[in-house]
């Protein structure tokens, strides 16, 4: 990290009304990388896309941007859950310090998303004592599979509407920042076989093709696996900032003994996330 001084940048309202101007604008744009550069921190506030130049804006990464413009929040929530699916629709809108409406994001979560509805199965036992309609064995990209079960819809009730806050979140701050050339919306939060597919699509056909070829190893079992597994679990319960301590420090040797469990190690820790937020706003109310 260089000791380069950002230069300061005025609050969005001491803009007025009036137009920006092109300096106005290069200065904006300036700032967004300069805070990119000597503030965030890859895979703490934004993560870079495998495989391309891209980078995805994460929720950390939107609140430094917030900060930096003088920027707050006000959602508003639609609840559009039915017939035992939790669903919300939730609408951010930036506002400065002095009220001044400066954009709107949008964002939709549902238990019905694939890495909400279901969950691996936490041993054999449960998987054989679970109803044939509520289990299955999900084959991942590398000829592998992972038994799962159905997710309790009201195990994930906070963690849907909170993820759903925090889209619209991002949306919002990429959109008022008109930081979309540095950012991507949020690829975090899509499927593994979507991003898979961005990716390929994006890659040249050689390095498609090797990409494929990796993807095609299936870690053997064996104790070190095991042991990564154990490892890989036991912090993913202690949440995402944990997890992702723990992934910078491992050497690639280690973690392609794990990448085909990465969808259940992040829903362990959205979860563990998630409690713990429960857990802080129960304490501020009982206060």
């Amino acid at each position: 990290m260089s000791n380069q001084v950002v230069q300061f940048q005025p609050a969005v309202e001491n803009y007025g009304s009036r137009s920006l101007t092109a300096a106005d604008v290069r200065a904006q744009v300036n700032l967004v990388q300069d805070v990119m550069r000597e503030v965030m921190i890859e895979g703490t506030h934004y993560g870079k896309i495998p495989g391309t130049n891209g980078k995805s804006l994460w929720k950390a990464g939107a609140e430094k941007l917030m900060a930096t413009f003088r920027l707050g929040a006000k959602p508003r929530v639609e609840d559009m859950s039915q017939g035992g699916e939790i669903h919300y629709r939730v609408f951010v809108s930036l506002v400065t310090a002095n009220g001044d409406f400066v954009g709107e994001g949008l964002g939709e979560c549902s238990s019905q998303e694939d890495k909400y509805a279901w969950r691996a199965a936490v041993n054999q036992k449960e998987f054989d004592a679970t109803p044939e309609n509520r289990r299955r064995i999900k084959f991942t990209r590398n000829n592998g599979d992972v038994k799962q079960v159905r997710t309790n819809p009201a195990d994930v009730g906070n963690t849907i509407l909170k993820m759903a806050k925090k889209r619209a979140q991002v949306d919002a701050v990429i959109t008022a920042t008109a930081a979309s050339d540095i950012f991507t919306q949020d690829i975090e939060d899509l499927p593994d076989e979507v991003v898979a597919e961005l990716i390929g699509q994006s890659m040249p056909r050689a390095s498609a093709a090797a990409a494929a070829a990796v993807q095609q190893i299936v870690p053997d079992d064996s104790p070190e696996r095991a042991a990564a597994l154990r490892e890989a679990e036991e912090t993913a319960r202690k949440g995402a900032a944990a997890f992702n301590a723990m992934w910078k420090e491992w050497p690639r040797e280690k973690r392609v003994l794990v990448t085909d469990q990465m969808t259940a190690f992040k829903n362990l820790a959205d979860g563990a996330d998630a409690r713990a937020q429960d857990e802080a706003d129960m304490a501020q109310e009982s206060e």
